[in-house]
């Protein structure tokens, strides 16, 4: 099977070309106030090799823009202005794919719940929240929709439940864990991963936004499902007390586990926080 090299960090690469993203919002705020940036950030992807471009949709909802001030009108504009972005990096670099990120419930907190699945929504209560904006993405022309940091079962139930509201999207599912087994709240992935089993919209089921370390026992629990995809953070840990990253991290060191995780399953192979272009430079080199 062909491995497809995902982009890095977009907030990171974003960070590293200026931006300022202090802010509940995140990169998404620079779908209002600097757009160009992040087509920028992008194209730097593709440059280094990335075959997908995922959007700046991460934090990018309609009730945290309304929050902001803004009115659904220009809320939903965002949305798509940030599958269009990605859709010109593409074009000015002669191919590639874009996946619309569709980031928890917990992003949209902006209170670290992506890392524990505490919500104050049950399964029902997360399917409406993310309807609107997941028809939004469906219709917005991306080539799937990238459903990334889910922590929690009942989210994940609801993901599932929106592929089948809506039968043409495909979508690949990346749920956050805090070992080499289990998705934050505690649910194996292996259970949460047979959900998406058998849908050919599911185009892979797989991990992102957690340690390197865990990676080669989350893509073992995985094997035998849906083609794996994987995009670990870089090694490094966020202390939610000082607000910063602390550890290190090698791009090289990172270019050979993605070897080896190539080697043991996973097909759509990238990285998340604090991964730079330098790091998808060394996936690619190292897996070709």
């Amino acid at each position: 099977m062909t491995t497809l090299v995902l982009d890095g960090g977009l907030s990171t690469q974003l960070e590293r070309l200026g931006a300022d993203l202090r802010d509940e919002l995140w990169s998404a705020r620079l779908l209002l106030e600097e757009p160009e940036l992040i087509r920028q950030a992008h194209a730097s992807y593709f440059a280094a090799g990335a075959d997908v471009a995922t959007t700046a949709g991460y934090q990018a909802t309609i009730p945290g823009f309304v929050r902001r001030g803004l009115d659904v009108v220009e809320a939903e504009r965002l949305l798509r202005l940030s599958v269009e972005l990605a859709g010109q990096a593409r074009d000015e670099a002669g191919g590639g794919l874009v996946a619309a990120s569709v980031g928890p419930y917990g992003a949209y907190l902006a209170n670290g719940a992506e890392y524990t699945g505490d919500y104050d929504l049950d399964e029902d209560g997360l399917f409406a929240w993310h309807l609107p904006r997941w028809e939004i993405l469906a219709e917005a022309g991306a080539d799937l929709l990238a459903c990334e940091t889910i922590p929690s079962f009942p989210e994940a139930r609801a993901l599932a439940r929106l592929l089948s509201h809506t039968p043409e999207v495909k979508a690949w599912v990346g749920f956050s864990c805090r070992d080499g087994e289990h998705l934050n709240d505690g649910t194996p992935i292996r259970e949460a991963a047979a959900l998406f089993a058998g849908r050919s919209q599911a185009v892979a089921v797989g991990v992102n936004c957690t340690a390197p370390r865990h990676i080669p026992g989350l893509i073992s629990c995985l094997s035998g499902a849906l083609p794996i995809v994987v995009y670990p953070n870089s090694g490094e840990s966020w202390d939610p007390v000082g607000r910063r990253w602390v550890g290190l991290a090698d791009p090289v060191e990172y270019g050979q586990a993605a070897k080896e995780w190539q080697r043991a399953g996973a097909s759509l192979i990238g990285g998340c926080c604090r991964t730079t272009p330098e790091y998808i430079r060394q996936i690619r080199a190292h897996l070709s």
